[in-house]
């Protein structure tokens, strides 16, 4: 039956789960509305800094579910090769670019991270493992956020990992071009870092 579901319905599908605005939604819940708080972002690193770990750990998990369930779902069941692809980077920008909230989202790093476990999942392994180390020794979740992008942009073009390389050009290209924009929705936290005014976060208690 998925067979006759038209293509232009699973990327619309795709665009509005990518949409939905989980930070902002748990937030709510709390009595906090994210974005007058921390960095004004729904995203879920500034639900971590505002609200919580907890429920920072959940808007996450929630974010990552949207850019990976919708690229699952497409590979299973779409009939087009080409849709495992579209569907993950429109959820991506549906996180981005919400329509829920006049097109206000956020960064797109956890539904980016969801989308590509779902298409590349050993090099996805690989680039949050840096993340984790980057994050680890920095406590800058931005700056691992960040590094693990720019990894993604140039490994993606190589047979590496069960990565196709270039023998896949759209995913190439596309990988890239999210993780580029994943960078330059970081802006104003290179902005920072480079100023050192970017706020840390520690995961344990610091003694």
């Amino acid at each position: 039956m998925s067979e006759y579901i038209n293509p232009a319905a699973w990327v619309l599908a795709a665009y509005l789960v990518g949409g939905i605005p989980f930070g902002f939604i748990i937030g709510k819940m709390r009595g906090v509305d994210v974005r007058t708080v921390g960095s004004k972002n729904i995203g879920a690193t500034n639900v971590f800094r505002t609200v919580g770990k907890k429920w920072g750990l959940i808007a996450f998990i929630c974010d990552v579910l949207k850019g990976l369930v919708p690229v699952i779902l497409a590979k299973n069941f779409a009939a087009e090769s080409y849709l495992p692809l579209a569907v993950g980077v429109t959820s991506v920008v549906g996180h981005m670019l919400t329509p829920y909230m006049k097109f206000k989202g956020g960064k797109g790093v956890a539904t980016a991270f969801g989308m590509l476990i779902g298409l590349v999942p050993a090099l996805v392994g690989a680039a949050f493992l840096l993340f984790a180390v980057v994050f680890a020794l920095s406590n800058f979740i931005s700056l691992g956020s960040c590094s693990a992008a720019a990894f993604l942009a140039v490994a993606v073009w190589f047979p590496v990992l069960g990565n196709e390389g270039t023998a896949n050009l759209p995913q190439c290209i596309l990988v890239t071009f999210i993780a580029l924009f994943v960078i330059w929705k970081h802006r104003a936290n290179i902005a920072r870092l480079i100023s050192g005014t970017e706020n840390k976060i520690y995961l344990f208690k610091r003694k």
